[in-house]
């Protein structure tokens, strides 16, 4: 049976401009790292499914930071998203759609942002009821050009471009009225998580928020 997520795609998106992609080597990072991002402003945290701690590491947030909202990047599989809503998250990313993904992230009451790059892709993730997608890998698959031209026949999808997204190349994602949001690996150097330096990781938060649509 389907469970109503309690948060939906857009909020998510819309909750910052800049949603970190975080890949967590170890649990001790987790707690203390979500808290710094909190502290910059930043609340929606996607947790990669790309190393083995993944799931650990969703868990401690969920647990020890309620401020934060644990979402699942990586989401691959029907799999992916139980065991992620099971760990605690509350909304999923994929890097690619598939209507099996869709159904299990519904069934689960997770909120979810599709992958998506090309045009094919857009009308199957709408066919099953998603039009806030992340655009997956954004520079690759044609930048802010692209996103422009989707703009026109596919005027009702809002977009997450992930992927290639730097702090000098984000206003002009950000500036495109179908863009609500970026996602962005910067905010969490793997250097200040080693040296365990969260004060810096506040700051990279915390100068997010001058990227802030004056729309949203």
């Amino acid at each position: 049976m389907s469970v109503t997520p309690t948060l939906t795609a857009l909020q998510v998106m819309q909750d910052a401009p800049v949603i970190p992609v975080i890949v967590l080597h170890d649990v001790a990072h987790a707690v203390p790292l979500a808290r710094a991002l909190v502290a910059g402003g930043v609340r929606m945290l996607e947790v990669t499914l790309r190393t083995p701690q993944a799931l650990a590491c969703m868990e401690a947030i969920a647990r020890d930071v309620p401020e934060a909202v644990v979402g699942a990047g990586t989401v691959r599989s029907a799999a992916d998203a139980q065991a992620a809503a099971l760990a605690g998250a509350r909304f999923a990313v994929s890097p690619g759609y598939t209507s099996a993904v869709g159904r299990a992230c519904r069934d689960a009451g997770l909120a979810l942002l599709p992958g998506v790059a090309t045009g094919s892709e857009i009308m199957h993730a709408q066919e099953d009821g998603y039009t806030e997608l992340k655009f997956f890998p954004a520079l690759q698959a044609g930048g802010a050009a692209m996103l422009k031209a989707w703009g026109g026949p596919f005027f009702d999808v809002r977009f997450c471009p992930t992927g290639g997204v730097t702090p000098q190349n984000a206003p002009d994602f950000l500036a495109l009225p179908n863009v609500a949001c970026v996602g962005g690996s910067w905010l969490v150097p793997a250097d200040a998580m080693a040296q365990g330096d969260w004060a810096r990781i506040t700051q990279l938060a915390r100068e997010t928020q001058a990227l802030r649509k004056i729309s949203l």
